[in-house]
């Protein structure tokens, strides 16, 4: 038993006065807990889809809605536009995060799946800049925020559900399928945006070709709604450890924000660090790679979408083996190696990425990919288990969304004016080792959460066999404590 387990469930059983009993220990059986992983993960695929299309597009988009500008002027405008969903999720968290921890997570991520849609498939509809002028930009920006406002719920939302679903043992294992659904929505629609990129032309493309991603959000919205209706409420929020994790729910409908902040802020800036060194990594290989290949470095664009590609197809094949490896060797091994990495890599990677060929390009993708991965599989595991059950949901809403908004969406803005204003080409590559240095001071204050029951929840088992094996193990730990205490 790892050691970060041992010493927790002591704690636990000194608290109590006695070892566990079957009252004291939640089995989730496995059918129930293949439904909520599949589901939660097919919804965020099908969300992620939706918000990621606007990466791969980030270009034709400045064409159409900006065609005044210079072509450089075109491209940051559209991630300005896209940077501007980022700004409203801190507010999409603070309105989903306190009303998932009262009404229930199941009902709001449902909500936050169908406002997805909706914000994604009304950009399909948007006229051009050349048919109803500055209205265009605007309607785009407004439907781009109603996405963002989504999205503030989404990720703090699902991470909570699925974490708190997941036997301890397999915790991350399992709640790495949530981002193996990110990446799988972010490689579909940029197939997608692949294949009209080689199958229309540029006119095409410009005319009516770009909404075709967008409409398709209406029925994956639906079938993502559906989805998640279906599922039933977390066992860690319908049954909280103690009264004393009931009141501090009942408490926090009134003052929820203040309470986090208050009695939770070391968690709560490990949670921004972590997220900043994942989300850096993120936006910067499926936001801005796709226009790092075509505007600064003139390849075309279905070239830069294959090489994309072959990058989110990389991370989906490698995402749930590196979950399991975190079960097994810790989370914070795995952030750090990967934080290190990056630091070193990062220059390595850009410059392979401008190389001339194919393969040297590859190379580079498939390192960056890696980085990723490793900060992506541990995530949905690690940051929830940084707070307690009755301010979970809104607590990973603050944090995610508020180290996203400032430091993720970002990322392409950020690193598309520092390369036009130094014309340096590696500035996105300084800027990881930025983002990967910040990464490594974070993890070393991030407690091991690895097999550790999640706090403020009752252990979690996937099975009656592991229920019983743990209840002795308790038996034997409680005995041991008591016998070391009278020997003092």
């Amino acid at each position: 038993m790892p050691r970060q387990v041992r010493e927790e469930l002591t704690r636990r059983l000194r608290r109590g006065r006695r070892a566990f009993r079957e009252e004291d220990v939640q089995v989730v059986e496995g059918p129930l807990l293949k439904r909520a992983v599949g589901a939660s993960a097919l919804g965020n695929c099908m969300e992620w889809f939706d918000f990621g299309v606007y990466s791969y597009l980030a270009a034709t988009l400045g064409k159409v809605f900006f065609p005044d500008a210079s072509p450089t002027a075109q491209v940051i405008s559209s991630f300005a536009t896209f940077a501007a969903a980022f700004v409203v999720r801190p507010l999409g968290g603070l309105v989903f995060g306190p009303l998932g921890d009262r009404v229930g997570r199941q009902k709001v991520l449902a909500t936050t799946m169908i406002l997805m849609a909706i914000g994604t498939f009304s950009i399909g509809l948007i006229p051009s800049y050349a048919s109803i002028g500055i209205a265009a930009p605007v309607l785009l920006l407004l439907a781009r925020m109603l996405q963002g406002f989504s999205t503030g719920g989404e990720y703090g939302g699902a991470t909570t559900f699925v974490a708190e679903y997941s036997p301890d043992r397999r915790r991350g294992f399992l709640s790495s399928w949530l981002d193996f659904g990110t990446f799988v929505g972010y490689a579909l629609g940029s197939a997608l945006v692949t294949v009209l990129n080689l199958a229309l032309t540029d006119g095409q493309m410009l005319d009516w070709g770009w909404r075709v991603p967008f409409l398709i959000a209406g029925p994956l919205g639906l079938i993502g709604l559906y989805m998640r209706l279906k599922l039933e409420e977390s066992p860690a929020f319908q049954q909280q450890l103690d009264e004393h994790e009931k009141s501090l729910a009942q408490e926090s409908a009134g003052s929820e924000f203040k309470t986090i902040v208050k009695d939770h802020w070391r968690p709560l800036l490990v949670c921004m660090g972590l997220v900043l060194l994942y989300n850096v990594t993120n936006y910067m290989v499926t936001g801005y790679l796709p226009t790092y290949q075509t505007e600064t470095l003139g390849r075309s664009s279905g070239f830069a979408d294959v090489l994309v590609l072959i990058g989110m197809v990389w991370i989906v094949l490698l995402i749930t083996f590196l979950g399991r490896l975190s079960d097994h060797v810790g989370r914070r091994p795995l952030y750090a190696c990967g934080a290190v990495a990056m630091i070193v890599l990062a220059v390595p990677s850009f410059l392979l990425l401008k190389a001339d060929g194919t393969w040297k390009p590859v190379i580079g993708v498939l390192l960056l990919a890696t980085l990723l991965a490793c900060f992506a599989a541990p995530s949905a595991a690690t940051l929830p288990a940084l707070f307690p059950t009755a301010v979970r949901y809104a607590a990973m809403g603050i944090g995610f969304n508020f180290a996203v908004a400032a430091f993720g969406g970002t990322t392409p803005l950020l690193t598309e004016a520092l390369v036009s204003a130094t014309g340096d080409a590696l500035m996105p590559a300084y800027y990881l080792m930025v983002a990967g240095a910040i990464g490594l001071v974070t993890v070393r204050f991030l407690p091991e959460s690895a097999q550790v029951p999640l706090r403020g929840s009752q252990p979690m088992v996937g099975s009656r066999r592991e229920q019983r094996e743990l209840i002795t193990t308790s038996q034997e730990l409680y005995t041991l404590s008591k016998e070391r205490s009278e020997a003092r």
